[in-house]
C-alpha cells in the first residue's frame, strides 16, 4: 500500500493589504522579487502558496516581518499591525 498524499495546509495572507500600505503595485513589487506580478495577484488571492525563500523576500522588501504578512492561521481584522 502506498501512503496517502497529505492535505496541503492553506496559508494565509495578507500580502494585499501590506503591499499597498507600502504604495506598491502588484508589478512594482514582482519586479523587486523576480516573479510575474500574476504570481503576486495569485499568492494574494490565495491560490498559491510562495516558497519559503520567496515569502522572506516578500517580507524583505515590504520592510516587514514574514509573520506579518503570511500565517497558518487566519489573520483576525483586531490584530492588524500598523504599518
Amino acid at each position: 500500500m502506498g501512503r496517502r498524499p497529505k492535505e496541503e495546509t492553506p496559508v494565509f495572507n495578507r500580502l494585499e493589504e501590506v503591499r499597498e500600505a507600502r504604495g506598491l503595485s502588484r508589478t512594482e513589487l514582482a519586479y523587486g522579487a523576480d516573479v510575474h506580478y500574476q504570481t503576486i495577484g495569485y499568492i494574494e488571492r490565495g491560490e498559491y502558496s510562495p516558497s519559503l525563500s520567496l515569502a522572506l523576500t516578500l517580507a524583505e522588501i515590504l520592510r516587514t516581518d514574514v509573520h506579518d504578512i503570511f500565517s497558518l492561521e487566519p489573520f483576525s481584522k483586531k490584530k492588524a499591525p500598523t504599518w
